[in-house]
């Protein structure tokens, strides 16, 4: 390349053809190197505001749909300035991840097991993204070493989503999800932001059409239409929340332990989709699809070693243990009774304590209604006392059934 060549906006706002040709060979060379990597897809687009996101992130707002995890100035979300002034191009790169899980483990009476998300299978894909736009980062500075270059993974202030769909990778599906034609939506999103102007690429014009799958499958309803989530009533974000998921949800959480891709399991756009390559990506099945009872004694350090590089411990393993304690109730686990009531007696976390107390009375028995009624002359916490209830309530219903029943 012309070292030499005057770098575009540096004494004026005009580009001549020599620029552009320059300014494309770098383009080139960042392309070949992120292939190099092992990035799988990888497009340019300009650093202009997203001014149309602005309208839909303030009107998301407004109907009280946000999770609590973005960032709260909306204006860092869509101006790529508030990140890196003077920003003039936004290089979006993808990452495949498997979507299927080979030699997985089945559950069974007494050895009953949950599910992670495909997103939470492998390594923490913020490591391995920020790992490879670290190496992407000084491949440009090694090119250009007076540029500035900022890069984000999930964590950062801007839109992955909105940043991938412009610069190519693929578009925003009903399901909330950028779909690649390559990968489907089994992909993890990054970005890096530069003062480097770089040509944009064409945004892809593929779309869901008259296809509503995903709205219709949501479990929760979250999707309240066709690119439009309602976070709170979405079941990936209510297995991470700290508190106690309300009673609507509880039964819709199955035995997902952290996440849920129904979403993108009944998208047409992902059949046949599955890529394994990325080996830091491919799942243990025994942290894929864990047994449930051996995580509701879990000490922190056992947890740590087991699922710390799994981007599913990033909350701790209260949520998990939680869910954990959901599923077992799902699945009617009598094996679990002693388990939860050991919990629900003696574990200082009033969410754990309560969320046992729940379990216990849709699992039913005898052992479980006079643990009930014992932990209702002990427990001091409003709260736990409410599901102790809830759980007393199953139990006489049940029995009022099987009376009129017989």
């Amino acid at each position: 390349m012309e070292q030499s060549l005057r770098r575009a906006g540096d004494g004026g706002d005009s580009t001549t053809v020599t620029d552009r040709t320059y300014w494309e060979q770098t383009k080139q060379a960042i392309i070949d190197y992120a292939i190099e990597i092992g990035i799988d897809k990888i497009g340019f687009a300009s650093a202009d505001p997203f001014t149309e996101l602005r309208e839909r992130l303030l009107a998301h707002r407004e109907k009280g749909y946000e999770s609590g995890f973005e960032e709260p100035d909306i204006e860092k979300r869509v101006d790529p300035q508030h990140s890196l002034a003077g920003a003039k191009s936004l290089i979006a790169i993808a990452l495949a991840y498997p979507s299927k899980l080979e030699n997985a483990p089945k559950s069974q009476p007494g050895a009953y097991r949950g599910i992670m998300a495909r997103a939470a299978w492998g390594t923490d894909y913020h490591h391995v993204l920020r790992e490879k736009m670290e190496k992407l980062t000084a491949f440009i500075k090694e090119l250009e070493p007076a540029s500035q270059v900022v890069s984000m993974v999930d964590t950062g202030a801007l839109s992955d989503r909105a940043v991938a769909e412009r610069a190519g990778i693929g578009w925003v599906g009903k399901n909330c999800a950028v779909i690649t034609p390559e990968f489907g939506s089994w992909v993890y999103l990054g970005e890096l932001l530069t003062d480097l102007p770089l040509p944009p690429d064409v945004p892809v014009e593929e779309g869901c059409g008259d296809c509503n799958l995903c709205v219709d499958a949501c479990p929760t309803g979250a999707l309240v239409q066709g690119g439009q989530l309602n976070s709170q009533r979405c079941v990936a974000f209510l297995t991470q929340v700290k508190d106690f998921i309300p009673d609507e949800f509880r039964a819709k959480i199955g035995n997902r332990l952290y996440g849920c891709d129904t979403c993108q399991t009944v998208c047409p756009k992902n059949k046949g989709k599955h890529f394994p390559h990325q080996e830091a990506f491919r799942p243990d099945p025994e942290i894929a699809k864990p047994l449930l009872l051996p995580l509701l004694t879990m000490g922190n350090k056992e947890f740590k070693e087991k699922f710390g590089q799994s981007s599913s411990s990033w909350r701790g393993k209260k949520p998990i243990q939680r869910n954990a304690i959901l599923a077992l109730a799902h699945f009617k686990d009598r094996t679990a009774v002693p388990t939860l009531i050991q919990l629900m007696e003696k574990d200082p976390r009033p969410v754990i304590r309560g969320t046992a107390a729940w379990a216990l009375g849709k699992i039913g028995g005898d052992e479980a209604q006079d643990a009930l009624e014992k932990a209702k002359l002990c427990e001091n916490s409003p709260e736990v006392l409410a599901e102790i209830e809830k759980g007393l309530a199953f139990l006489r219903d049940e029995s009022l059934s099987t009376s009129l029943n017989r």
